[in-house]
């Protein structure tokens, strides 16, 4: 299926992403959020950053709606902060993507969540969010078993900081 004698090479460019704004037009429709795998090496070992829902305590990464004119990364980050209290070397490279359902009952909302590397630097005691959230450093092999969503165990099971730049 190929040219026959011949390599093919294929590139992907990388482009910077540019500020968003976004018209919300039908609340049914899937809806797009932006995440942080907040990480860690420790002792040559690598660590993720989980938090716990405001709700009913799952074990979460900080994720959370587009923010007008900030670029998917970079909305990331600002939930990163707001939600755990982190600061560090954020990256533009998307990791992948994971899906669940946001709310209950009839209230149910499809949403896609693209996630984002930010290599922790610093962690604060005091945050936005420092009151209504506990957050957990754990081994990537731990996270897997926290987290519920199957496409994002998956995200961290295959996540190895040494591809980010």
């Amino acid at each position: 299926m190929g040219i026959k004698g011949r390599n093919k090479k294929v590139t992907v460019a990388r482009s910077k992403h540019r500020p968003l704004r976004l018209a919300v037009t039908d609340k049914r429709a899937v809806r797009t959020q932006f995440g942080v795998l907040c990480y860690r090496i420790r002792d040559g070992k690598v660590e993720v950053l989980l938090i716990t829902t405001r709700g009913r305590g799952r074990w979460i990464i900080p994720k959370g709606w587009p923010m007008d004119g900030e670029t998917p990364a970079g909305a990331a980050a600002t939930e990163a902060w707001e939600e755990a209290g982190v600061t560090g070397k954020l990256s533009h490279d998307l990791l992948g993507f994971y899906a669940y359902q946001k709310g209950r009952g009839r209230d149910r909302m499809p949403c896609m969540v693209a996630v984002f590397p930010l290599r922790v630097k610093k962690l604060a005691k005091n945050y936005p969010e420092a009151g209504q959230r506990r957050r957990k450093w754990v081994s990537l092999k731990k996270a897997v078993n926290m987290v519920r969503e199957p496409e994002l165990r998956k995200l961290i099971k295959g996540f190895d900081p040494r591809t980010i730049r």
